[in-house]
């Protein structure tokens, strides 16, 4: 009996402590010296990372946050899930989108914080859509499309590497994509079904969106900062074709869409260039 009551004051001290260290955390203030990590802009981002660090960096820009961009080789290995981007806010290192997401909720930065049940839950269902068809499409074209892969993907990604690590870090990279494409059922699509899912999910957000400036009428969320991080990537990335731009380019909302993020969040274009240039 006194063993149990000592296990339940240690859970108890526990849970003061981790409630505590919340607290201080979110009663921190936003620093100056925030910082974005993403691999090398000019030779080594691919589509896929360039479109999720400019998704997070719409994301903050929108909440008013400060974070500077800092390009580093080994961006990937150093982000705590081994993807891009991850941001250093203080002693906190956050990757992705989501995470951030709730990262800054805590310290009191929420762009979703007006909408109902219903609307939050509208939003995060097109958050999946995004994720699960444009995001995807990306890491196919880029590794499973052979001639992006051998024109684009391969060089850019080992590119600050010298050989033989370069090609064994690349091909290990292309295996990796591969073979999740196959666990989620998309290793035996064409590049035409993909092309398709593509379609259908940009027409599935052109009508959410309608004449509405954002997915959520006047005030834009965590979507709209995932949506135009993805399209305007995929608008402004040169690949071995413009078929997946041309995609797009069929929805004239979306299109508006992004230029008005574009003028309202990214006043001098050249932070936007600069962030993603493949």
């Amino acid at each position: 009996m006194f063993v149990l009551v000592i296990h339940i004051l240690n859970v108890l001290h526990c849970c003061v402590f981790v409630c505590l260290f919340l607290t201080v955390t979110a009663a921190e203030p936003w620093p100056e010296n925030a910082t974005l990590y993403q691999p090398l802009k000019e030779d080594q981002i691919l589509l896929s990372d360039c479109a999720s660090s400019l998704a997070v960096q719409a994301y903050l820009r929108m909440c008013g946050l400060p974070v500077q961009v800092v390009c580093r080789v080994n961006a990937e290995y150093m982000s705590p899930s081994g993807k891009i981007p991850f941001i250093h806010v203080g002693n906190q290192v956050v990757s992705e989108l989501g995470p951030i997401v709730q990262f800054t909720k805590a310290k009191g930065h929420s762009l979703s914080e007006a909408l109902d049940d219903v609307q939050r839950a509208e939003m995060k269902a097109y958050m999946e859509l995004v994720n699960n068809m444009l995001l995807t499409a990306e890491l196919y074209i880029q590794w499973c499309d052979d001639a992006t892969a051998t024109e684009i993907s391969r060089p850019r990604y080992s590119s600050p590497y010298s050989w033989p690590l370069s090609s064994i870090l690349a091909y290990q990279k292309q295996w990796e994509v591969r073979r999740k494409m196959n666990a989620i059922g998309w290793g035996g699509k064409t590049l035409e079904q993909v092309y398709e899912d593509v379609s259908q999910c940009c027409q599935a957000l052109s009508q959410r969106l309608g004449t509405q400036p954002y997915f959520f009428n006047k005030h834009p969320t965590e979507l709209d900062a995932l949506v135009f991080g993805h399209l305007f990537t995929i608008l402004t990335t040169r690949l071995t074709s413009a078929e997946l731009a041309e995609r797009i380019k069929s929805y004239s909302n979306l299109l508006s869409f992004c230029r008005r993020i574009e003028q309202t969040y990214f006043e001098d274009k050249r932070l936007i260039q600069s962030s993603c240039s493949l």
